[in-house]
């Protein structure tokens, strides 16, 4: 499959490819799975659903690279928005945003200026992850979070544990007490920056969990946000929990809106702290490609329809 996902990571990055699929009814039928909609209206909806169920959520809204000052700041003002309509929500209620979306590409200290009106809107319980983006955004992401972090205690950033630099990053970051969601990672990287094997990731990922979970980590107040919804490594990490002594309550596990639902419920079930991360946004089409790369079965499920109609 690493050529079906290479071909998947090239096509999210493909103009035409941009322009024309979101046309077809059969690729926005198979994307509805993933997305409840593309409005704000429609993933608030889908968020009191989970709250219902005991799960947390985190809302992005999507879209990235953008090229325009005003809508960057268009952007902020809609995570305003965002972060505004869900102070009072029962259950955990995040959201987490991405540096180009906030005028990164344009100007640094825009972007900065825009993430600080957001941080500034939220309250001290929510928290406003960092999303992290392709390795050569990485350095200026992670300086920009710490002098986030300098000002906020209630700012997160994501590591990607297929980069071989992680483990750097992640204990550089000890001291700051941060809080970190450790993803796979999805976007096209060389394989001098990231293993190119599934297996060599999942190893790292193990591996960077047990960090995070780490007396260490722990001693240094780290939030942990496990975002992975591979249930073979969630019941390995949850055994190291345990075994470590963190109570289910502390162990936190985040997955995608549409994935592993029966998992989903199972986790807060069993009393695990879970937030379900809901894209929406009309600017779907490359975060839907990274998913399908992620992912096999979520493209034999796209072919299905295809097929099937």
């Amino acid at each position: 499959m690493g050529i079906v996902r290479t071909l998947l990571l090239a096509g999210s990055q493909n103009q035409w490819l941009r322009e024309r699929a979101p046309r077809y009814r059969f690729v926005r039928r198979t994307v509805e799975r993933f997305i409840p909609g593309e409005t704000l209206e429609a993933a608030l909806e889908a968020g009191r659903a989970l709250q219902e169920h005991g799960i947390g959520t985190v809302f992005t809204y999507l879209g990235e690279n953008i090229t325009d000052a005003r809508e960057a700041e268009a952007v902020a003002a809609h995570y305003v928005d965002v972060l505004a309509r869900i102070r009072t929500w029962a259950q955990p209620a995040e959201i987490s945003v991405k540096l180009t979306q906030l005028g990164l590409d344009l100007d640094p200290e825009l972007c900065v200026a825009n993430l600080r009106r957001v941080l500034e809107a939220a309250a001290p319980h929510q928290t406003v992850w960092i999303d992290m983006e392709s390795s050569p955004y990485v350095d200026i992401t992670l300086d920009i979070y710490r002098r986030a972090r300098a000002v906020f205690p209630n700012v997160g950033v994501c590591l990607q544990a297929y980069l071989y630099r992680t483990e750097r990053d992640l204990l550089s970051l000890l001291p700051l007490r941060p809080a970190i969601r450790l993803v796979k990672g999805a976007y096209r990287e060389p394989p001098d920056r990231a293993f190119p094997r599934k297996r060599d990731v999942d190893a790292n990922f193990f591996a960077l969990a047990q960090r995070l979970l780490g007396e260490e980590a722990r001693r240094n107040g780290v939030r942990a946000a496990i975002a992975t919804h591979d249930r073979a490594l969630i019941r390995r990490i949850a055994e190291f929990a345990a075994a470590a002594g963190i109570p289910r309550s502390e162990t936190e596990f985040q997955m995608l809106y549409g994935i592993q639902r029966e998992e989903q419920r199972r986790l807060a079930r069993e009393g695990y702290r879970l937030l379900v991360l809901i894209s929406y946004g009309s600017s779907w089409f490359p975060w839907f490609m990274r998913r399908l790369a992620e992912r096999p079965a979520n493209l034999f499920f796209l072919l299905r329809h295809l097929v099937l109609g």
